[in-house]
């Protein structure tokens, strides 16, 4: 059984499914729009909602007679991907999600967006949902790059009709305790100056601690499958082969890691998890009860 893992940059929505199966195959699933086909859809065009692309991911699946995935997903792919794990459990072995806000928007966002729109462009917006402040003040590479695309006419118009039904999504309703749970394990991934990290601390919060993997990038901006995307793929490593894939891969690039308790509290034995992404001084995984929270020096 072999893991391969794909994750797919784009400027508004990254889904990527990683597919466990006798030889390694991975699929990216993107949604039409909010690409370079240089088409607009057309104004009147009725977007899918969150839920309706959601359940686009299952005829993926069918469609190449997948049995389970592992996902990948960015910003809104996180959040589908995340609902899809909810409604279709037993088709999900693991998540890594970056960015993901599983929140709705409430009325003050409502009333914030209204007013930003007052005095901001829709792609001044979309760059700092996508960048932290520092990032946009650089104008680094990745950012000149987006930005670029979003000149584009055809992409603006497109990645306008998704951006609105993203922003329409509803609240994931993730709990701790109950059914609300994600039951397959996760890595929550954010930088550390990222515009979205407090919901995806808030979103660590919300999971399972036993099964939940919080990893937070230092020097890693908005995009750090962009800016850090050695040290993600050596995350990743850990991450699959706690699920019991990949046990002969070898570890170099992130050869040290600082464990964190969000919450101020340390994590015992008895509440540790049973898997990690720390490396121990002899580069191995540590074992188990380790804590799964982590910052990593760039």
């Amino acid at each position: 059984m072999c893991v391969c893992a794909c994750v797919c940059v784009s400027v508004c929505v990254c889904v990527c499914v990683c597919m466990c199966v006798c030889v390694c195959a991975c699929v990216c699933v993107c949604v039409w729009g909010p690409d370079c086909d240089r088409v607009s859809l057309p104004r009147s065009y009725e977007y899918p909602s969150m839920e309706q692309l959601c359940e686009m991911v299952t005829c993926v699946l069918q469609y190449f007679n997948f049995r389970s995935i592992i996902g990948v997903g960015v910003g809104a792919g996180a959040y589908i991907l995340a609902m899809f794990a909810r409604f279709s459990p037993d088709l999900v072995e693991g998540l890594v999600l970056l960015n993901i806000d599983p929140n709705a928007k409430g009325w003050m966002d409502w009333a914030a967006s209204k007013i930003t729109g007052l005095t901001s462009s829709l792609s001044d917006v979309i760059l700092a949902h996508l960048f932290s402040q520092e990032e946009l003040a650089n104008s680094a590479g990745a950012v000149s790059t987006y930005r670029s695309f979003l000149t584009d006419g055809h992409f603006l118009s497109n990645a306008e009709l998704f951006w609105n039904s993203y922003n329409s999504r509803r609240d994931l309703e993730i709990e701790r305790d109950g059914g609300g749970s994600l039951k397959c394990p996760v890595m929550l991934v954010v930088g550390d100056q990222a515009p979205h990290e407090d919901t995806v601390v808030e979103c660590n919060s919300k999971l399972d601690p036993t099964q939940t993997s919080f990893l937070k990038m230092a020097d890693a901006g908005g995009q750090p499958q962009i800016s850090q995307p050695g040290k993600l793929t050596e995350a990743f490593k850990y991450f699959v082969q706690g699920m019991g894939y990949m046990p002969s891969a070898g570890m170099t690039r992130l050869s040290r890691s600082r464990t964190t308790s969000l919450s101020g509290a340390s994590v015992d034995g008895s509440g540790g998890r049973s898997r990690t992404l720390s490396q121990g001084s002899d580069g191995l995984p540590l074992g188990p009860g380790a804590p799964h929270t982590m910052e990593v020096s760039c």
